[in-house]
């Protein structure tokens, strides 16, 4: 059989299989296998290898789009030295995205700009290059979404949305109160998710404030009951990272006010 025949079979079976990066290599690998003469072993291991990689590539290029992060943050950027009350073992540790497989919820307090946002998109990468599905919005997206679906009466099926996640991060929880229907339905959201998935939430509001913020002493203890039964929490304090810039641009005069132009 001529070598254009077995090519073209080859290429037809590579195909079906769906080993698109080895289709797309198959040349290259063909010339440096001519050039190296590797052992058969050593040459499939290749091939598998660079199907696998690519393979992970597009599963974490997919993943990361459905996740919808507002933008492009990793543990590598975050300054743990500008942020020293930051539990960084703690943060290494919840990057392995073994609190997933334990659906267990990461809760992160601190007030506004200390990289509480840095850290939950960096930590949501971590945990889909881990093999998890991870979906991010803000607190105000997720009740607005879920009171349109009542009105619409597709309340179910958008709970059931927001229930699939392996890791659901919920940003910026306390900014604005809820009203009391809103609370409701972010009760039982979270009545959904407990233990079957883990819940990652930021918050500038202690949880002695909760009751203000669900607009609910009782409402608020029964979230915050379902969310820290099985919790890691996180606290940040210290300087905003945005005032932090603002002062080495000189925005802040000396006696504490804007700099005038």
């Amino acid at each position: 059989m001529s070598s254009d025949l077995v090519a073209a079979r080859l290429r037809d079976g590579l195909q079906r299989l769906h080993l698109g990066r080895v289709d797309e290599q198959l040349d290259a690998l063909l010339a440096t296998a001519a050039r190296t003469q590797p052992t058969y072993l050593d040459f499939l291991d290749q091939v598998v290898s660079e199907e696998l990689e690519s393979k992970k590539r597009k599963r974490l290029s997919m993943q990361t789009q459905i996740a919808h992060f507002p933008t492009v943050k990793t543990l590598d950027d975050f300054d743990f030295k500008f942020q020293p009350t930051v539990d960084s073992k703690l943060v290494r540790e919840l990057a392995t995205g073994r609190f997933v497989s334990q659906a267990e919820n990461v809760l992160v307090f601190g007030p506004p700009g200390v990289g509480k946002t840095h850290l939950a998109i960096a930590l949501g990468r971590a945990v889909i290059e881990a093999g998890a599905g991870v979906l991010f919005t803000s607190a105000t997206e997720l009740i607005a979404s879920l009171a349109k679906a009542e009105t619409e009466g597709q309340l179910d099926a958008r709970l059931g949305f927001y229930a699939k996640p392996k890791l659901l991060i919920v940003d910026e929880l306390g900014y604005l109160p809820f009203e009391r229907r809103s609370a409701h339905l972010f009760f039982q959201l979270v009545a959904r998710r407990y233990e079957r998935t883990s819940t990652m939430l930021t918050t500038n509001q202690a949880v002695t404030q909760w009751g203000h913020v669900f607009g609910d002493d009782v409402l608020a203890t029964a979230i915050l009951d379902r969310l820290l039964h099985h919790a890691h929490t996180l606290t940040i304090s210290g300087e905003s990272y945005r005032l932090k810039q603002k002062r080495k641009a000189g925005f802040f005069g000396g006696n504490g006010g804007a700099k005038q132009d």
